[in-house]
């Protein structure tokens, strides 16, 4: 099972194949917009094993982050996983 994690595209690096510099919670990263050939610098996309496989608007991909941000702090032990709502 592949997990998808929301990006924004920061820059196209590369036409052959489509690449682009991906900013992913504060990390840069590199990914391939074959399948989302029309993506481009600032568009949110949804990135599983490097590759872009949706667009998604800048709503959904802040909630996706702000979950992913609770997942982490729960990993650290920041906060028991008991104090975590739903």
């Amino acid at each position: 099972m592949c997990v998808s994690i929301p990006a924004r595209i920061v820059e196209i690096l590369d036409m052959v194949p489509l690449t682009a510099a991906i900013d992913i919670g504060g990390r840069v990263g590199r990914c391939c917009l074959t399948y989302l050939p029309g993506a481009k610098v600032g568009d949110y996309v949804l990135v599983q094993a490097g590759f872009a496989v949706e667009l998604l608007d800048a709503e959904e991909a802040a909630e996706s982050l702000a979950a992913f941000a609770v997942i982490d702090a729960v990993n650290h032990g920041i906060f028991p996983v008991a104090t975590v709502t739903r």
